[in-house]
């Protein structure tokens, strides 16, 4: 199978009624187990305590989708010594028997999809296409990040120098802490433990308080793919309580996050410090957010970026570090795209995840959805509130709110609220509207919408996002086609999903040997 080069995951149909009937049995396999315990995994063995991490609905908050067993400091050390003792032999285990567990595990993921995606439907509010393409991109990041490996375990090219043998090895860092975040709760929870893993390392992963369900899933398939006891350990617990422990632990080699730029930049910062007993400097893979903005022109094609910005403001609430929250649009057709992106925007169906129809599901937490309407209050002073603005009752909704009239430097056009806020920004010409994409402290994603060679062309060199799409949205990067981190506070351009991700997770030795 891993012979065969690396394709990305199609998309499941949902207008051919045998896979719509297919998701409706996830959704249904998926209901009879809501309200089930989860232990953690510490060196493969199932560790419960007194405490509990509520997982729910939040389409329904008064379903409890499932308990997670709450850990602390003592459940994070041991975490760490499990990772610790697993090290050397996973180390030790050749490149392609590591990178076999990443394609079983691939192939019970493909088996088990819908039902997958059923569980983020309840548990974090992905409607049925947003859940689909997580559960196809975690699929990816298993068949991708496993054939990387095979590449780098591969004899690599050197110059050849007479008289000696020499050759370039990856090796394995250590042990390593996986943050994983509640927005991709299965892909970039897949993805950020399998490329650690694949690449030699020993981790343990501390998935979202709002996630901990799916997680518990990712560790099922792990263990029924073969990966041995204490290469990944399961750690349930409040980030405040363990996370700057984990950080400073002298035994932990690479911090590999996901989520805000607060927490990031907190980590960041506490990594770089050595501990007593440490003996290497820690490394920090950190994808921190963004403010991202698609440029519209007067020579685009109006209907398709009206398409593109609603899709890419509003799909899953907004709630990811690509998504559109600011339109840029050109003083020549500014009145023209506002009116069909609202138009668009009115159209769309909210309701609760789990059902077909529904385009826009709630919020994946209350205190989100509490944010996000202060930031609506904010919007109201610094712009136009076109469309939305309100919550919605029975589940954490928030309408898809347009602002138009915002001063390039409003709060609502700088800082990430992480919800579906769009705010609109007229701008001169194409020049001002780069002017305006760029003047922000973030740098992840970017489009542009022009059927001007020229414009696309400046925009090619002078728009500073780590991922630019030119006549497309700026959210939907595609493991192997779309490597994906960006720029400034968005992180450490990490590019996830690229073929130098791995070398993130290794250290290069150069072995020569005198013939």
């Amino acid at each position: 199978m891993h012979n065969k080069p690396f394709r990305p995951e199609p998309f499941s149909d949902f207008s051919k009624p045998e896979v719509a009937a297919a998701f409706e049995q996830g959704l249904a396999t998926v209901k009879e187990q809501l309200g089930q315990r989860y232990p953690m995994i510490i060196g493969g063995k199932r560790v419960d305590t007194g405490e509990s991490i509520a997982s729910v609905n939040p389409s329904q908050p008064d379903q409890v989708v499932g308990y997670a067993a709450r850990g602390g400091l003592a459940e994070a050390e041991a975490a760490v010594q499990a990772a610790v003792e697993a090290f050397p032999a996973w180390a030790d285990t050749p490149a392609e028997v590591r990178a076999r567990v990443l394609f079983k595990a691939a192939a019970i993921m493909r088996r088990r999809r819908h039902e997958l995606s059923a569980w983020m439907c309840h548990e974090v509010g992905k409607n049925w296409a947003e859940a689909d393409a997580d559960t196809a991109e975690a699929i990816d990041f298993l068949e991708y990040y496993g054939r990387q490996m095979l590449r780098l375990a591969a004899p690599q090219p050197l110059t050849p120098y007479p008289g000696e043998e020499n050759h370039l090895y990856y090796r394995p860092l250590g042990v390593g802490v996986v943050h994983s975040p509640f927005n991709f709760p299965l892909a970039i929870l897949t993805g950020m433990t399998a490329a650690a893993i694949v690449a030699g390392n020993t981790v343990v992963v501390k998935p979202s308080t709002e996630a901990p369900v799916i997680a518990a899933k990712v560790f099922e398939i792990l263990e029924e793919a073969g990966l041995p006891p204490g290469v990944a350990n399961l750690l349930f617990a409040d980030p405040v309580e363990v996370g700057d422990y984990l950080t400073t632990h002298k035994e932990v080699r690479f911090i590999n996050f996901t989520g805000s730029k607060q927490v990031g930049c907190h980590i960041y910062e506490l990594a770089a410090k050595v501990q007593p007993g440490q003996k290497f400097l820690r490394r920090v893979i950190a994808e921190m957010g963004g403010k991202d903005a698609i440029i519209v022109d007067g020579s685009a094609d109006l209907d398709e970026a009206a398409a593109g910005i609603v899709a890419s403001a509003f799909g899953f609430s907004g709630q990811k570090c690509s998504a559109c929250s600011r339109a840029v649009v050109t003083a020549d057709v500014y009145d023209q795209v506002l009116e069909k992106v609202v138009a668009r925007t009115r159209a769309l169906k909210i309701g609760p995840a789990t059902e077909k129809a529904t385009d826009v599901g709630p919020v994946t937490a209350e205190r989100y959805q509490k944010k996000i309407l202060e930031y609506i209050e904010i919007g109201k002073s610094e712009g136009r509130l076109v469309l939305g603005g309100s919550a919605r009752p029975g589940g954490f909704y928030v309408e898809p709110t347009i602002f138009a009239d915002v001063a390039p430097n409003a709060r609502i056009a700088q800082e990430e609220i992480f919800g579906p806020v769009l705010a609109f920004i007229k701008a001169e010409d194409f020049e001002d509207a780069l002017r305006i994409a760029n003047d922000t402290e973030y740098g992840l994603t970017g489009s542009v919408y022009s059927r001007n060679r020229a414009n696309l062309e400046r925009a090619r060199k002078a728009f500073m996002v780590g991922n630019l799409y030119f006549n497309r949205k700026s959210t939907g990067a595609i493991v192997g086609v779309h490597p994906f981190g960006g720029f400034n506070m968005s992180g450490t351009d990490s590019k996830a999903g690229g073929p130098d991700y791995l070398l993130l997770f290794t250290q290069a030795q150069a072995v020569s040997e005198k013939l």
